[in-house]
């Protein structure tokens, strides 16, 4: 059914109304308050907090509200139980209730919450939200990207080289020696923000303008892909082929500011020695 523009608005009044409840009863109030058993490592170089597992709860109450049945995928219920994963099949939530969590852990910004809707293994509405700066990021496939209701169009940083946030946290030594070899000495590097919900803005605000990341998992990278590209970006896996949520194992995605400087990064990486 064909929702009107105000039945539109009222929904994501409805979702950012809940972002922000979700931010100040519980995001906020835990940043730097977080004892050390209220701190676990998840895996490696990977840690989860009670304020994400609290926060995935909350979420998962308020989305319940807003749209009855529709299943969710959180990342905490996915890591408890891999087959909450199946869902990403079909029409779904997809949620990251803090990204950023080892930053947040540490007390240190930037830190998000990712949400998007799926259908059919293809994000089609996402949600960047940054509670400190109160900055919201809204995206809907083939209607454009918005920060704070406003339309938004991604600029490059104007600069060359080009600006690079490169993360190799989860590339093989072989990956990561290339990149380094091959890859890098083209750009300016700058660090990256270990925070997905930072990183995508980055690519459309002129500050970065090519990203890589390797590890490519539905929570971190479902809204963030659809928005940048609605801003007129492009974000893709390297050989240019639409990023699936779906698509569990598969590693290898490109974010960039303008579509000739995704071909120009994803050129460089389909030319690695193998």
């Amino acid at each position: 059914m064909t929702q009107t523009p105000e039945e539109i608005d009222t929904f994501h009044q409805a979702i950012g109304d809940l972002l922000r409840k979700v931010s100040r009863e519980i995001i906020l109030p835990h940043f730097r308050s977080l004892s050390a058993d209220q701190i676990e490592n998840k895996a490696a170089d990977d840690v989860v907090t009670v304020a994400d597992k609290l926060a995935e709860e909350m979420l998962e109450e308020g989305l319940g509200a807003i749209i009855p049945g529709l299943p969710i995928v959180g990342e905490e219920a996915a890591h408890a139980d891999p087959s909450v994963l199946d869902r990403l099949n079909g029409s779904c939530w997809i949620v990251d209730p803090i990204d950023g969590t080892n930053n947040y852990a540490a007390g240190n910004a930037p830190f998000g919450i990712l949400l998007a809707m799926a259908d059919a293994g293809e994000a089609h509405t996402g949600w960047i939200y940054d509670p400190i700066a109160d900055r919201l990021c809204t995206a809907h496939r083939g209607k454009g990207a918005y920060i704070n209701g406003e339309r938004i169009t991604a600029k490059t940083s104007g600069q060359t080289p080009a600006v690079a946030a490169i993360s190799m946290i989860f590339m093989d030594d072989a990956q990561r020696e290339a990149t380094k070899t091959h890859i890098a000495p083209h750009y300016s590097l700058v660090d990256i923000p270990r925070c997905a919900a930072e990183q995508y803005p980055r690519l459309a605000l002129g500050e970065n303008d090519v990203s890589i990341f390797e590890r490519t998992l539905a929570w971190d990278h479902a809204a963030g892909v659809l928005w940048l590209n609605e801003a007129g970006g492009m974000a893709a896996r390297p050989d240019g082929s639409v990023y699936r949520v779906n698509e569990h194992g598969r590693t290898g995605l490109i974010g960039a500011s303008s579509p000739e400087l995704f071909e120009g990064l994803a050129a460089r990486l389909a030319a690695l020695p193998v």
